[in-house]
């Protein structure tokens, strides 16, 4: 299956790569594609370190909150809720 390339801007490009790295048309695309999905990863997924410096501003401010001897209980969300008579 052939491709047909209307924009003269995508052409110099292809051409451009092809010309510094020495090779053909053909080979300068697929190298390139098999390079950016060497790359890619699938959408939603984060490395490791990415994920956790985008989660440490959030993670700064909670451990910044004042601590409160508070119990969290089943008995503490009941009243939140306005249930059970206390």
């Amino acid at each position: 299956m052939a491709f047909h390339v209307r924009d003269p801007k995508v052409e110099a490009l292809v051409r451009k790569v092809a010309r510094q790295r020495g090779l053909g048309i053909t080979k300068t695309i697929l190298e390139v594609f098999e390079e950016a999905l060497a790359h890619e990863r699938p959408a939603g997924s984060m490395r490791p370190e990415e994920l956790r410096g985008r989660l440490q501003p959030l993670v700064d401010r909670i451990r910044a909150l004042p601590k409160t001897d508070a119990v969290l209980d089943k008995r503490f969300y009941d009243r939140l809720w306005g249930q059970g008579g206390e």
